[in-house]
């Protein structure tokens, strides 16, 4: 790790807790809850965040964009990795996790996750969480999925993981008697005179406990809003995947790292050219129990550029993958898996199986069209070792956080072990701190320019055709300029005409997406490499001289529309700025 003070934090003689003073365009709160923490996000890491912040005292509430149950948690099919099977160590987990990361993981956040990892499943496990077993044994059965070279992913109903845990964790919380404020996007950061947390605002969306804006007043909040992939317009995040996390966290003067590598999942259910929103995910596991890719001639063509063929880390795929559609001027290839007979694919695979027979597919008869889409962000806010960011008080684990664990690429099966593991860090180093009262909450007006809805598709489809799996300079300066001249475009309707699209959620959101793209678009073109899910066809090869370091990004407190990017003097994991560390009494 850097050492305490080093890296970019405050490098250009900007405050990092100070805050940007821009905020979202949004009514006056009207409503307000008190606490000592709230959590913003219901998968795996809000709730685990959530349920041990109450276990140790702490008043907390829990605000969600959906149900509890509906967030990104609940899609994800293969499972949780973890060294729990026989002959399995945590150092073996180790190795795979930083060969994946292609360089930039930071070993000391990876180790605490694998040797941390084993326990957080079992007390999963005691919290309710049921996974599937031998029925020979009674052990947690594992299997294999790209990267790993043992049997480590856990599973439950066979390709239903997450919606295993989110069940075990939202009745939990439940049972608990913990609050929560469903139906609610957060708005920003709430912060007093020293750019310290003091809560945040939220609009309930009709269904919740409250109407319109409010705010939950906190000196403790912690970010579990998941990840961006609406940035795109094929993913596999749900519809409320749209980097609502990262931008507040930006707007209220934190700072993000590895925005720039976006994991492309290699198999999704391939809908057609046009195909939008979220796709139907055909998990990983399907490969780790026998089944190839194939070309529409039949021929395995991972066979030979990967040791592990078909089981290579997922950026290696995915590359394969376009790779072969461009040599072949073809849409999408093809994942076998008939070999497995109707009821393999009925018991392991129920989930997928019923998701290809909705669209006229049969996995049982015939080859599964796939090809890549956006799937998730290995960066985020950047966050210590106990999850605190750059701002104090401002907490984040889980897919919008950037912890170090997964560099340029994320392991298969690493998301829900992160998201329990640092959760519960979170919550111990909230538990550990006296409270105490913050200051008076300072009100900062809205200075930035709201996108109108419409601006959604518009953004989707520039990164799409900009900063998607394959990037040169050329794409990319031209999705930084299309970008551009949305925001220039709302700025000056701002600032010229005091106009701005009408506060709602769908112009929240699309504002929130530009911002994510804005900067992942602004790493993209700094990093002149291709390094794990980053593909650079103008810079085909992998830079450990010039680029075996990460990229800090943070908005300018004092230029207007300016992005300050800066590159880490190593492969080091830069600290969080000392006078950042979160402190929850006066």
């Amino acid at each position: 790790m850097s050492t305490p003070g080093r890296g970019p934090a405050g490098s250009d003689g900007g405050d990092t807790a100070a805050g940007t003073g821009i905020r979202l365009h949004a009514p006056a709160p009207g409503w307000s809850l008190d606490a000592d923490v709230v959590v913003v996000g219901s998968g795996v890491a809000g709730l685990t965040a959530a349920l041990r912040c109450a276990a140790a005292g702490r008043r907390t509430v829990v605000v969600t964009k959906a149900r509890l149950d509906d967030g990104s948690t609940r899609w994800a099919q293969g499972g949780i990795a973890a060294a729990l099977g026989d002959g399995d160590t945590p150092e073996q987990h180790l190795d795979d996790t930083l060969v994946a990361g292609a360089g930039l993981c930071d070993e000391e956040a990876v180790r605490l996750l694998v040797t941390e990892g084993p326990d957080a499943v079992r007390r999963l496990m005691a919290a309710g969480a049921v996974f599937d077993t031998s029925a020979e044994t009674g052990e947690i059965e594992l299997t294999r999925e790209g990267g790993h070279h043992r049997r480590r992913i856990a599973h439950a109903g066979g390709d239903a993981t997450g919606a295993e845990i989110s069940r075990a964790l939202v009745e939990a919380v439940q049972a608990a008697g913990i609050e929560t404020v469903e139906n609610a996007l957060v708005l920003d950061l709430l912060q007093d005179a020293q750019g310290r947390t003091a809560g945040v605002t939220l609009h309930v969306m009709g269904e919740g406990q409250h109407d319109g804006v409010g705010a939950v007043h906190a000196p403790a909040v912690i970010l579990a809003t998941g990840g961006m992939g609406q940035v795109f317009s094929a993913t596999t995040n749900p519809s409320v995947s749209t980097g609502d996390g990262v931008a507040l966290a930006l707007r209220a003067g934190a700072e993000v790292s590895d925005l720039e590598f976006v994991q492309f999942h290699p198999t999704v259910l391939f809908l057609g050219p046009d195909a939008e929103g979220q796709q139907p995910l055909v998990s990983e596991a399907v490969r780790g129990e026998g089944a190839y890719l194939v070309d529409a001639d039949g021929v395995r063509f991972m066979q030979g550029q990967h040791e592990l063929a078909e089981l290579a880390p997922r950026d290696i795929v995915a590359k394969g993958i376009m790779r072969r559609m461009q040599e072949q001027g073809a849409q999408h290839m093809y994942l076998d898996a008939r070999h497995f007979g109707a009821e393999m694919w009925e018991q392991r695979f129920p989930t997928i199986l019923a998701a290809c027979r909705s669209h006229g597919i049969d996995p049982v008869t015939e080859p599964i069209p796939v090809a890549p889409a956006a799937h998730y962000a290995s960066g985020g806010v950047r966050t210590d070792l106990h999850g605190r960011t750059t701002v104090r008080g401002l907490y984040a684990c889980g897919e919008v956080a950037c912890t170090g664990v997964h560099g340029a690429n994320r392991l298969a099966s690493n998301s829900l072990l992160e998201g329990l593991v640092f959760a519960e860090r979170i919550a111990d180093d909230i538990a550990a701190q006296r409270f105490g009262g913050n200051g008076p909450v300072v009100p900062v007006p809205a200075t930035g320019p709201l996108q109108p809805a419409a601006a959604r598709h518009e953004i989707q489809r520039i990164m799409t055709q900009g900063a998607g799996v394959l990037r040169s300079a050329d794409s990319l300066a031209a999705a930084a300029e299309a970008l551009e001249a949305l925001y220039a475009t709302a700025l000056n309707d701002l600032e010229a005409h005091g106009k701005t699209a009408e506060p709602g959620v769908d112009t929240w959101e699309a504002t929130n997406l530009l911002c994510v793209a804005r900067v992942l678009v602004a790493a993209a073109q700094r990093r002149e490499e291709t390094r794990g899910c980053h593909w650079r066809e103008d810079h085909p090869d992998r830079d450990d001289a010039d680029w075996r370091r990460h990229l800090v990004v943070r908005l300018s407190a004092t230029e207007k529309r300016a992005l300050v990017v800066v590159p880490t003097d190593s492969a080091d994991f830069p600290s969080v700025h000392p006078l950042s560390t979160p402190s929850l009494e006066q």
